[in-house]
């Protein structure tokens, strides 16, 4: 199996996570803390154990996705890249690709345009720059991707990807890297025949 490149973490799927995991993590301990109070005050067990029940599932939740947080990235292999979700692993061949552009986040995704929850999310995102895959097809349907795939990662409805990641420079390199590696080794397939045929012309013939 050829090597893959460094795993980039998608930056929307780790501010989501993060805040959800804040949320659910301090939702748990306040559970924890009112049924200890309940217990304290002496009411009937089953309800100080079921408040302290859920509490330790929200608190057990929380580092579930604490763990998932690593598990959305993009990753650059030499024939395609691999763009992996909580609930989505998909293989990008570059043969689909058409071109690989920067654009600032805040321009793709004016405010008029989104609704307001993804207006919210924007405001951290707004100042910094995204890479956009131009695909000349998409690899699996629009419509199962959007439902795997938050709204942030499509401008419009053209084939296309928008990746956002903390050094889009690195994975911009990298991707190019790759892909310059594939278009060498065809050339290279491709010469060879020639340079064999240009040898067995020198050659003598026979009478």
């Amino acid at each position: 199996m050829a090597k893959g490149g460094r795993r980039y973490p998608l930056v929307i799927y780790s501010h989501m996570i993060d805040r959800w995991r804040s949320d659910i993590f301090l939702l748990g301990l306040a559970l924890l803390g009112l049924a200890g109070a309940i217990y304290f005050w002496g009411m009937e067990e089953w309800r100080w154990m079921t408040i302290g029940g859920i509490g330790v599932f929200s608190i057990f939740v929380s580092i579930v996705l604490w763990i998932a947080r690593k598990s959305a990235y993009i990753q650059p292999y030499p024939e395609y890249i691999r763009l992996v979700t909580p609930f989505l692993r998909l293989n990008v061949s570059y043969k689909r690709f058409r071109r690989t552009t920067s654009a600032n986040m805040g321009a793709l995704f004016p405010r008029n345009s989104i609704t307001k929850a993804q207006a919210d999310i924007m405001e951290l995102f707004a100042g910094m720059t995204a890479i956009v895959i131009e695909l000349t097809k998409f690899p699996i349907a629009p419509s199962t991707l959007r439902i795997f795939l938050s709204p942030l990662f499509f401008k419009d409805k053209t084939p296309h990807f928008v990746i956002l990641v903390d050094d889009w420079m690195r994975l911009s390199t990298e991707i190019d890297s790759m892909r310059s590696g594939i278009g060498g080794a065809e050339s290279l397939a491709a010469q060879q025949p020639k340079r064999n045929q240009s040898i067995l012309s020198k050659l003598p013939g026979k009478k």
